[in-house]
């Protein structure tokens, strides 16, 4: 609560995110983790075999991930933490504050990573000079994979401690927050499904490459390509198969209760057995078509491979979603909820209100002539992580499923949110006192019938400092009035 609140109503916070985030884990985990050795294997394959065409093909490959990492890749990597931050600042806060030295290390793995794929892409065609020359650039080769795959082991262990901190919440140790519960199963499961993945998108590769293959020399490299491929890529898809298990037996079981939301929203809740299968369905037609080209190599269609490849990307971002909800109601497991508020701070909250402890809240008090207003903060402080007004998972449609058209009653909507995480166990408690909670409810309440549009501070601007009395935790606010529109510099 130590910043202003930046929201995007219509899209809301939470889609902002995910949509720059798997479209960043896709990147990464097909093309910079899954296919990058592949692209070493074919050099590999090339010298031994001494047949210019694996180099060429590797090349070939090589030059999409290079573009598609460098560009996409990077600018949603660099997006991931920018959103983050803006959306819900005090936990990434808390996980840099956890995890300095771990970033610190991510960073130095991720430099080491660009400079080597810059140098291993630029000097493809002068490594074939001579064979000591080549046979250092395929050893660069598997530096590059092994460091994208490092990259990941890192970010990973993070990712596993938001989920379940484990022995952290006691001792506060890096180790015990990097070796957390969740962390071996989820790189497994991520490391395989990341090398199927890289084996399809490779597949589909070699087709577009090598379509006009005419020549009897031409046809059997091409199969030889597509099996070798397809072998490493059916190994890797029985080895997801069981990490998959060995990850879901570790989830703990709360967040197992909250897969059926996590899958297809509270709207289509029913349907979330016929989507687990169709998922189950997708697998399978992916180890159907794996097998296919291994035993008849050069006869599967590329849309096959497309549609195999297309089936990957849903599963990687079906569980990034369920992975993201299944938290709940929580961000870092059992230490921060989905908020942004800290589980220790709810007893101080409880006592003197959220508004008193936010730094740039409008309203300290709450009286008669402010009370829509301090709601409208207070909704801001507790709700807008999560939740817009008229949006994506919008508060307006919650109260209309729920009420109707009847008239909107503040005691019975603070009624209902006194409770509402124990219905609704995937949402935090309400943080403030019992004034701030009738506030809250008449702000949600008066929605029935103001329409205006709801602005973050990126557009309504940071409060004046002459608005608001006392100080933070870190001294006396500054004077952000330069900041403001229409204000003399």
């Amino acid at each position: 609560m130590d910043f202003p609140i930046f929201h995007i109503d219509f899209l809301g916070n939470r889609m902002l995110i995910a949509f720059d985030a798997i479209l960043h884990v896709i990147i990464n985990h097909a093309f910079a983790i899954g296919a990058l050795p592949l692209v070493a294997l074919f050099e590999y394959k090339g010298i031994k075999t001494m047949n210019q065409q694996w180099d060429m093909l590797a090349f070939r490959i090589l030059k999409v991930i290079f573009i598609l990492t460098t560009t996409v890749g990077a600018l949603t990597g660099v997006g991931i933490w920018f959103s983050a931050a803006l959306v819900n600042p005090a936990a990434i806060g808390s996980l840099i504050r956890v995890f300095f030295w771990g970033w610190f290390a991510e960073w130095i793995v991720f430099v080491s990573e660009v400079s080597l794929i810059l140098l291993y892409f630029l000097t493809w065609k002068k490594s074939k000079t001579d064979a000591r020359s080549k046979w250092l650039h395929c050893r660069l080769g598997i530096f590059l994979a092994v460091f994208s795959w490092i990259t990941m082991a890192i970010i990973v262990a993070i990712l596993g401690f938001m989920m379940d901190p484990g022995n952290w919440l006691s001792d506060k140790t890096l180790l015990s927050g990097l070796f957390n519960p969740m962390y071996l199963p989820q790189l497994a499961f991520r490391t395989a499904l990341a090398m199927v993945m890289g084996g399809s998108v490779v597949l589909c590769l070699i087709c577009l490459f090598q379509r006009r293959a005419y020549t009897h020399g031409e046809i059997q490299f091409k199969k030889a390509a597509v099996k070798l491929t397809s072998l490493w890529s059916g190994i890797w898809l029985m080895v997801l198969v069981v990490a998959a298990i060995w990850y879901y037996r570790v989830v703990p079981l709360y967040m197992l209760d909250s897969i059926p939301v996590a899958i297809t929203t509270q709207e289509y809740v029913n349907w979330h057995n016929s989507l687990k299968w169709l998922m189950v369905l997708g697998l399978i037609y992916v180890g159907i078509v794996l097998r296919g080209s291994i035993k008849r190599p050069g006869e599967i269609s590329l849309y096959r491979y497309g549609v195999s490849t297309l089936i990957l990307f849903a599963v990687l971002g079906q569980f990034e979603r369920v992975r993201e909800f299944i938290r709940k109601p929580f961000i870092i497991g059992q230490y921060m909820y989905a908020n942004g508020i800290r589980v220790d701070e709810y007893p101080l909250l409880k006592r003197d209100g959220i508004l008193q402890h936010a730094t740039y809240a409008a309203n300290r008090e709450i009286g008669e002539d402010n009370r829509l207003q301090a709601g409208k903060d207070i909704f801001a402080l507790a709700c807008t992580r999560c939740h817009t007004v008229r949006g994506v998972n919008g508060i307006d449609y919650q109260l209309r499923r729920m009420y109707g058209d009847r008239p909107w009653e503040a005691d019975v909507i603070a009624a209902y949110l006194e409770n509402m995480h124990g219905a609704r166990y995937f949402m935090p408690p309400f943080p403030g006192n019992d004034t701030e909670l009738k506030a809250l409810a008449a702000y949600l309440a008066s929605l029935q019938i103001n329409t205006e549009p709801y602005h973050g501070a990126q557009i309504t601007g940071i409060p004046r400092p002459d608005s608001i009395s006392g100080s933070t935790r870190y001294g006396q606010l500054p004077d952000l009035s330069r900041f403001l529109p229409g204000e003399n510099k």
